[in-house]
């Protein structure tokens, strides 16, 4: 089977063709050895970053953006979403808290993106 893709690690974006002939897969049309072994990870198990957001009780605004540590398999990331769409935090959070550890049992932590403060109550009158 052939599969194709874009190649992402440099700012070339190489047209990848990449397939498995008797176990040993090959890449053509990538422009530098980074190609290759992109396109070689890509066929064998494609991984992607995770950003969303989740819900946050009492912060500035009604969400918090979050993103995974590292990458999470691609056939992972809608297991991965359910999770995080179930999560509800409370404020004050900081950039770089951990929000899920090992999301999905994948050895991958999501963390806020963003620092979010508890908002102000207001006196009326």
């Amino acid at each position: 089977m052939i599969k194709e893709f874009v190649c992402i690690v440099c700012p070339n974006s190489c047209r990848l063709k990449a397939a498995e002939t008797e176990g040993e897969i090959t890449v053509t049309g990538n422009e530098c050895a980074r190609g290759e072994k992109h396109g070689i990870h890509e066929y064998r198990e494609p991984t992607r970053m995770l950003t969303t957001t989740v819900a946050i009780r009492g912060g500035t605004l009604p969400r918090l953006p979050v993103i995974s540590r590292e990458e999470v398999p691609r056939a992972m990331l809608g297991r991965c979403l359910e999770a995080l769409y179930r999560v509800e935090l409370n404020a004050p959070l900081r950039c770089g808290d951990v929000v899920v550890k090992n999301i999905c049992n994948t050895g991958v932590d999501v963390v806020a993106s963003r620092s979010m403060n508890r908002k102000e109550k207001r006196p009326y009158g």
